[in-house]
């Protein structure tokens, strides 16, 4: 392993997040929890249950703001 990686492993049963997709929503996992954006920018939200944006619409990305309940004309 190269040096200054860090190995992912997986979590423990003790350790593993609930993860529920709302079809037509977001994704809800329960917090807290650390998301690694394609750019390598991390956001952390250390809510009890964490709303993640599906449809790129939120301007909160890549947390969910609701934008997906705006009709599309």
């Amino acid at each position: 392993m190269p040096t200054g990686s860090r190995r992912e492993t997986a979590p423990s049963p003790a350790e593993a997040r609930r993860v529920r997709v709302v079809p037509g929503g977001p994704i809800l996992i329960e917090g807290p929890v650390e998301v690694t954006l394609e750019d390598g920018t991390v956001v952390r939200s250390d809510r009890f249950v964490v709303a993640l944006c599906a449809c790129r619409r939120s301007g909160r990305y890549p947390l969910c703001d609701t934008s997906h309940r705006e009709r599309v004309r």
